[in-house]
């Protein structure tokens, strides 16, 4: 389901233009970024279920002795706990990446190509919205995508002209301005 608005104006002059770099971006961003990320969210919860496992593991390893059902508690926690760890790293690294490309980034002209939905995925009762966008630096073409879980007013639909912020030497990391 794509949303649409022909009354809207396509004119990039309209938007406000991101101001020169160092743009102030606050650390705690790249927080906000990694606990509204859902894989974010599964490496909490999987670092969660890792400690509670390990504990009880190594209590019913240790004090209980009962290590016929405390060894394989404390293999399970540990697991978990590596598997949260290995991907809140990779979430991490990506979320801090994303606040470089708003403090550091380059503008330019970017066009909105789809506003929808993301039906297959479900915060707080709420399907967040994907917009894709197309840009070109030194004549090459790409493409790049945001979510977000605020509602798209008209400056963020199909067709619209937007500021995009990419990093000089890889503008494969890239963001819309303002971040939504």
């Amino acid at each position: 389901m794509t949303r649409e608005n022909a009354a809207s104006p396509t004119s990039i002059e309209e938007t406000i233009a991101p101001p020169p770099a160092p743009r102030l971006i606050s650390g705690k961003y790249t927080w906000r970024l990694l606990f509204t990320d859902s894989w974010g969210i599964v490496a909490f919860v999987f670092g969660l279920l890792g400690v509670i496992f390990s504990f009880l593991g190594a209590g019913l390893t240790l004090v209980i002795v009962t290590a016929f059902v405390g060894i394989p508690f404390l293999f399970i926690g540990l697991i978990l706990l590596v598997v949260a760890l290995g991907v809140g790293t990779w979430r991490y690294i990506h979320a801090r990446q994303v606040v470089n490309v708003l403090r550091i980034g380059e503008s330019t002209q970017g066009q909105i190509m789809d506003v929808q939905r993301d039906y297959s995925v479900r915060v707080n009762r709420q399907h967040p919205w994907v917009i894709r966008y197309q840009f070109q630096v030194n004549g090459q073409n790409y493409e790049g995508n945001v979510r977000t879980l605020n509602p798209v007013g008209a400056s963020l639909q199909t067709g619209r002209m937007v500021w995009i912020l990419y990093l000089p030497n890889a503008p494969q990391w890239n963001s819309i301005y303002p971040h939504p």
